[in-house]
């Protein structure tokens, strides 16, 4: 059952608290960068991406977040992400071997107080469609979310 955990990110028990350290250093980095994001984002391809940031232009990023060596090497799915973003990042701890992460994404080094982009995402820029299409899930998604907070006795499978 996913619920909010005590860092205000959504979790299904599957994160573990270093996914969940670099996630919350991420969201404040891209909030001083004047992106709104939100995590475990479902896409309509079936994927959930980590995080999916929007900026006040409209800009859409993904920030896929690797906690480990072995979290990376298990998981090939983040190519899956491109036709849904702007620009693509992962978001690693500092001790992450940064020469295992693909080129033509973005890095981000994170821990639970902040973190800085290192490398700069390529641009791959969404469909007019796909992106408004994000962005309304993104706005639904989070109403529900606050409504599930206001009201605990709502589920989030309900929503």
């Amino acid at each position: 059952m996913d619920r909010i955990n005590t860092y205000g990110l959504l979790s299904d028990g599957r994160q573990s608290t270093a996914a969940l350290d670099i996630a919350r250093g991420t969201r404040r980095l891209l909030l001083a960068a004047g992106f709104a994001s939100i995590p475990e984002l479902s896409l309509a391809n079936g994927r959930r991406a980590d995080l999916l940031a929007l900026s006040e232009k409209g800009d859409v990023w993904i920030v896929e977040i690797k906690s480990s060596v072995a979290d990376f090497l298990a998981d090939r799915k983040w190519p899956e992400y491109r036709e849904y973003c702007d620009r693509l990042y992962f978001a690693v701890a500092r001790d992450f071997p940064l020469e295992l992460l693909p080129r033509d994404t973005g890095w981000i080094i994170a821990d639970r107080f902040g973190a800085e982009i290192v490398r700069d995402a390529d641009l791959h820029t969404i469909a007019a469609a796909r992106r408004k299409a994000l962005v309304n899930c993104m706005a639904r998604v989070a109403a529900h979310r606050l409504l599930s907070l206001a009201d605990p006795d709502l589920k989030l499978e309900q929503l």
